[in-house]
């Protein structure tokens, strides 16, 4: 999969310079990933739809694909934060994640839509488990396995969302361990 990205780190808002803060004290505890995403999901909340939190810069979109910023990452490579942009229609591949996630819509509206992986040995085809609505300010929080996924924004205006990874984003490129271009039953 192709996003374009950007490293933004060095330019932070007081405000997110603050929620990075935030971040780091909870991921420092060295919890199970599931609490860890959870916390950090709590932290994330109270910072979706306020203003002064990003850029105009990393708030810019790509016409032809959705657009990944990182914004930061943890020197020790413990947790990224980015903002991903989408224009309207724009969506990820079916995907699982390398690390815990937490996702938190910040401006517009993203639809989900969440998978199982089944098998009988031989073959292996998706089925369609849940079909979830995020408007601004809702946050999901997620980690493998258990975590396969469709992301789009399917309103008629720009969305951004803000993302923590449980991993070194920067270096990595992406948090998407694997793209699945098996069969969907879509439920």
């Amino acid at each position: 999969m192709t996003t374009s990205a950007t490293v933004d780190a060095t330019v932070l808002t007081e405000r997110m310079r603050a929620l990075v803060g935030e971040i780091r004290e909870v991921v420092g505890r060295g919890l199970p990933p599931e609490l860890t995403a959870y916390l950090v999901g709590e932290r994330l909340a109270p910072h979706l739809g306020a203003g002064r939190l990003l850029t105009a810069a990393q708030q810019e979109a790509d016409p032809e694909r959705y657009r990944q910023h990182v914004l930061h990452a943890e020197p020790d490579g413990s947790f990224s934060l980015v903002a991903l942009v989408w224009l309207p229609g724009q969506c990820t591949p079916i995907h699982d994640h390398v690390s815990w996630c937490v996702a938190g819509v910040h401006q517009g509206q993203e639809s989900e839509r969440r998978y199982r992986l089944v098998s009988d040995g031989r073959t292996g085809r998706l089925v369609a488990t849940e079909d979830v609505l995020g408007p601004q300010g809702s946050v999901a929080a997620f980690a493998p396995p258990g975590d396969i996924h469709q992301v789009r924004n399917a309103g008629t205006t720009l969305a951004v969302s803000l993302h923590v990874y449980g991993a070194d984003v920067g270096r990595l490129g992406t948090s998407i361990r694997r793209v699945y271009r098996l069969p969907a039953d879509e439920g």
